[in-house]
């Protein structure tokens, strides 16, 4: 699998797993059309059309490309999830549960150094 360069920055998220400052990431506040990407291998995740604004200070999703993200189930409270990208293992940030933002009551709260923007033709 031929994985895309990251900067040193993006590399302590999707690969160090950390975690962007909020409010600062290019795609909190960003609506247009398209789809969301994983930066490091351009595995498609998530519609613009999932996208939502929940004031979190992070892109929000309701929803992902269908098998595109592995959720790994935090073991002290089953309302939150680390997410991956399900082909490279990228990390992507949290899914969480039980908060009623949409009908789907699901949050993927997604770093915007961890995805790409791809806009629709």
């Amino acid at each position: 699998m031929k994985l895309n360069k990251l900067t040193d920055e993006e590399q302590a998220v999707i690969i160090g797993k950390q975690t962007e400052m909020p409010f600062s990431g290019e795609y909190d506040q960003f609506f247009k059309k398209g789809m969301y990407v994983c930066r490091q291998c351009n595995n498609p995740l998530y519609s613009s059309k999932a996208k939502f604004d929940a004031g979190c200070g992070w892109p929000a999703f309701d929803d992902e490309v269908k098998d595109s993200v592995q959720r790994i189930i935090d073991p002290i409270d089953p309302r939150i999830a680390e997410i991956l990208c399900s082909k490279c293992g990228g990390h992507l940030g949290h899914v969480f549960s039980g908060e009623k933002f949409t009908d789907k009551d699901t949050r993927h709260c997604v770093n915007s150094l961890s995805i790409k923007f791809v806009p629709e033709e």
